[in-house]
């Protein structure tokens, strides 16, 4: 393979680019990588068509980026355990049908995800990403500078309750595992990019329950217009999925939503999770 320029087509003005002129399943050289890396700073979700790929290629993808999460309750795939699979369907209904940035309950939340297409409906099941960056940017000054230095909590609990985990023992037994492992904790509302500095907001419907440093009613009042804003129609971008699809997105300024409008079809899914650093904020 050549170091060749990527073709990149802009989707919308604040968030999403589609990559052409890579094979994801083969080796990248350092060119290749280096042009993937300055894309995905830019656009912040990538998605390239025509990519099918094996959970081992897939891990080894990821690998280049950093080492990776093993999802405390998801399934696995048998060829590589950091690979999630996503299987949803009548008898598996789907729990990321909201707005949620992976795996914020923990001290270091992932960097990246990248996610395969396996199986899809005949129509439906597309993906939402939201930019936390325009959000923000959006905001009043005088309401960025009030959300600057606050911290959120994060809870595992609230996308992973109790109740969808109680199918068999063992299950049961994994879920009160993963409670005990990940505590609540805190992250800063307004997050700085470690590697281009941007700012974006950082919180999310699916597992931030409150902001420590408020009053109770002014903390829900003020989440509640958050999750809210980041979600307008003017920050996102949806991708329409055909099957061997990968999307590429820095978890660390973006949130998404699967739409779950294709039951009771079937939609199979793989991820690889890149873990990150532990979020700070630094004044511009």
């Amino acid at each position: 393979m050549n170091d060749n320029k990527l073709t990149i087509t802009p989707l919308g003005p604040h968030i999403g680019a589609e990559i052409a002129g890579l094979t994801l399943a083969e080796p990248l050289t350092q060119g290749q990588f280096e042009q993937l890396h300055r894309a995905l700073l830019k656009y912040q979700v990538l998605f390239l068509r025509d990519q099918p790929i094996t959970p081992r290629q897939q891990r080894a993808l990821a690998n280049r980026f950093g080492d990776l999460h093993i999802h405390p309750v998801y399934p696995h795939s048998e060829e590589a355990e950091e690979i999630i699979v996503l299987d949803t369907h009548d008898d598996n209904p789907p729990d990321n049908d909201n707005w949620h940035t992976d795996v914020t309950f923990i001290e270091t939340p992932p960097a990246l995800a990248i996610l395969a297409a396996k199986q899809l409906p005949p129509t439906g099941g597309d993906t939402l990403w939201a930019s936390g960056i325009a959000a923000l940017a959006a905001l009043s000054p005088p309401l960025q500078k009030l959300l600057a230095g606050l911290e959120a909590e994060h809870d595992f609990t609230k996308s992973f309750p109790a109740h969808r985990h109680n199918g068999s023992e063992e299950e049961r037994q994994r879920w009160q595992a993963a409670v005990a492992k990940n505590p609540p904790l805190r992250h800063p509302v307004i997050r700085t990019h470690p590697v281009s500095g941007r700012q974006a907001l950082f919180v999310n419907e699916g597992f931030t329950t409150r902001l420590p440093d408020l009053p109770a009613r002014e903390s829900e009042a003020l989440l509640g217009f958050l999750f809210d804003h980041i979600t307008r129609p003017e920050f996102q971008v949806r991708w329409r999925w055909r099957e061997n699809d990968i999307a590429i997105w820095d978890n660390r300024v973006t949130q998404h939503y699967a739409n779950a409008d294709y039951l009771p079809a079937r939609r199979v899914m793989h991820r690889a999770t890149i873990l990150g650093d532990k979020p700070f904020w630094r004044a511009s």
